[in-house]
């Protein structure tokens, strides 16, 4: 039997290609899946709005932590180290997501 490569066609909207910017994540999960919120903070604004929603199987998740991993090692072999900045990591409010959720 003769293995064959499947090719999949992947369309990207006009209106998706644009992208939604964030800065900021936050992760929940459950048994059978991650929940991946994408939020957008604006400064000295009481309230932020998730722009962004992804529901992912905990292996989906897995291979999306490896391929951001090898992205990144990629990137700082090109550009050099990305820099982290932990105050940027804890907001100086505290986050109020339905009792749920992790930054």
């Amino acid at each position: 039997m003769e293995d064959k490569e499947r090719k999949i066609s992947i369309e990207l909207s006009e209106e998706v290609a644009e992208g939604v910017y964030s800065n900021l994540a936050i992760i929940s999960h459950s048994s059978s899946e991650f929940v991946l919120d994408f939020v957008r903070v604006m400064p000295n604004a009481p309230k932020a709005k998730v722009k962004s929603r992804v529901i992912l199987t905990p292996e989906h998740a897995k291979r999306l932590l490896n391929a951001l991993q090898d992205n990144v090692n990629k990137y700082e072999r090109q550009y050099g180290e990305i820099r982290k900045d932990d105050k940027t990591f804890n907001p100086p409010f505290p986050l109020n997501f339905g009792g749920q959720g992790e930054a």
